[in-house]
């Protein structure tokens, strides 16, 4: 039987019945050339195919395992809510333990529960709308905020990897709406702001985009974001479905010392089920239904199973917040100084940019820090390298222009297997 031959047969009947064979288009690993595998398993920080190969993992479900996988806390958790009932429709207390953690570890006043990232800012950017009564959003090139409409402009992660980061099917009339500015850019916003003064409600930015890539804010640029939206009457809204709770406790809030009026929440906060959540100031919050005109609903938002395990997991990272994020981040770092290290003895042009447990291997010489310079990034070169990784058991993301994700269950051993497999698999891509 061929190495990956089960997965081989579960995407040809996968594509009979699924859009391409998957769920999500990042998966179908078209960008790298070649065919998905089929996960069966996973614990700590590996997966398991259908076939029994084993992986080490830095996808981490997009982000939200890093505490990694069947952490027996969170499965004890979600096993003894679930026996419970797996959904009421109604409110339930750990709905209201989970608020309470978050708004404690974040600073937001009020928070609203759902069940995605997309459905966090397309809720965010409605509430922004009527809190503001104006139209207009200004978002960044290459930042991913979900699928909703508005968003699928100049957009980045599985959008940027397809070649279609304006997506058919969005109304002209709404795209429109949404003003696209240069990430890292002050100049730009302020343009865009002065050209359409009193018509914007919201600019909404990645703090640390991760959807293009990793590319950390320059410094002053978020500072200057929430200045110009203080003189302009705008609300600043920061996407943390990928930030929050993973680059500190207090997200890219904390991280950076620069305050949102609104945060939208995801990943971690479902400790891997589907969750996400949105929250700000209460003066905002407020005009949510039932309390305000502005609505949004969902039957399954505050389900008590994946509240049980977001909270777990929120809980875990507080009692061992003083121990766990220097640790990740020192795991990165040396992953990606073991990357450039490689990279130099091979002769091959790679840019490494790592902020807290997040990194990205870019193969370009250009210093990428923004969407125009993360598109110098060679992909068929990062093909060769995601294919040589994944030969070796390292799973990365089927994408140039995603995240590699560091958690607590990687090893010392596991990040120096890593970079030993990079080291082999550069060397052969002279």
């Amino acid at each position: 039987m061929g190495k990956h031959e089960k997965s081989g047969v579960l995407f040809a009947a996968a594509k009979e019945l699924l859009p391409g064979g998957v769920n999500s288009p990042v998966r179908a690993f078209g960008s790298v050339g070649m065919e998905p595998l089929f996960i069966s398993r996973a614990k700590d920080a590996c997966l398991w195919d259908e076939d029994g190969n084993r992986y080490i993992d830095y996808v981490a479900s997009w982000g939200p395992m890093i505490l990694g996988h069947g952490r027996p806390e969170v499965l004890d958790a979600v096993s003894k809510t679930a026996a419970e009932g797996l959904s009421f429709g109604a409110p339930c207390h750990l709905e209201v333990e989970i608020a309470q953690a978050v708004t404690r570890m974040t600073g937001v006043e009020m928070v609203r529960m759902v069940n995605s990232g997309t459905e966090a800012v397309m809720s965010a950017l409605r509430l922004a709308r009527g809190y503001t009564g104006r139209d207009k959003l200004i978002k960044f090139e290459g930042c991913y905020h979900g699928h909703s409409d508005s968003m699928l402009v100049k957009a980045g992660s599985g959008a940027m990897t397809t070649g279609i980061p304006s997506s058919s099917g969005v109304p002209a009339a709404i795209a429109a709406d949404t003003l696209t500015a240069e990430f890292n850019n002050l100049e730009s916003v302020s343009r865009l702001l002065d050209a359409n003064e009193g018509e914007v409600a919201a600019i909404i930015v990645e703090p640390l985009a991760a959807n293009m890539g990793v590319i950390p804010p320059g410094q002053g640029f978020l500072e200057g974001l929430r200045e110009l939206c203080d003189r302009h009457g705008v609300l600043l809204i920061m996407d943390e479905v990928i930030t929050g709770f993973r680059l500190g406790l207090g997200g890219a809030q904390e991280y950076f010392g620069v305050s949102a009026d609104l945060c939208t929440y995801g990943k971690i906060i479902g400790g891997g089920l589907p969750v996400g959540a949105y929250g700000g100031r209460r003066e905002i919050m407020e005009r949510i239904a039932p309390c305000g005109p502005v609505y949004q609903a969902g039957t399954l938002s505050g389900n008590p199973v994946a509240m049980a395990a977001g909270l777990c997991q929120l809980q875990i990272l507080e009692q061992q917040r003083s121990t766990l994020y220097p640790g990740l981040t020192t795991a990165a770092a040396r992953l990606a100084e073991g990357l450039r290290a490689g990279a130099q003895r091979a002769g091959i042009p790679l840019r490494v940019n790592q902020m807290g447990s997040l990194c990205c291997a870019f193969f370009t010489e250009t210093p990428v820090v923004d969407y125009n310079t993360a598109l110098t990034a060679d992909t068929s070169r990062y093909a060769r390298f995601f294919a040589g990784m994944l030969d070796r058991g390292i799973y990365l993301a089927p994408s140039q222009f995603e995240a590699m994700f560091i958690g607590a269950a990687h090893t010392a051993a596991q990040i120096e297997e890593t970079i030993g497999a990079a080291e082999e698999v550069l060397e052969t891509m002279k």
